[in-house]
């Protein structure tokens, strides 16, 4: 019997990916430094990347432009809601910056 095969959860993105990212990454931070919380850098970056990179590609540039309410919406729903295992999306959050979701 053949044995199943897990699929990577891929990171694969471009630089300017990255930097937009790294950007969304800092604000989140800051915004929840505001608010009393505390946010991991490195894990909300690699959730977010994987939330990108995994069938839910985000519209970074206007997700960095965004308010804080639809901001934090999405960010802290990705930190809330990715499968670190898949990089999937569950409890069927969808992102409002999310390619060919309308706003």
């Amino acid at each position: 019997m053949k044995k199943a095969t897990r699929k990577e959860v891929s990171i694969k993105t471009g630089k300017c990916e990255i930097e937009l990212i790294s950007k969304i990454t800092s604000r989140a931070c800051k915004l929840a430094d505001g608010w009393g919380l505390k946010l991991d850098f490195l894990s909300t970056e690699m959730d977010i990347t994987a939330c990108h990179a995994n069938g839910c590609p985000l519209k970074l540039k206007e997700l960095l432009a965004a308010t804080d309410g639809n901001f934090g919406h999405d960010v802290f729903g990705i930190v809330r809601h990715i499968d670190r295992i898949t990089g999937q999306l569950g409890e069927c959050f969808l992102p409002r910056y999310a390619e060919g979701h309308a706003r």
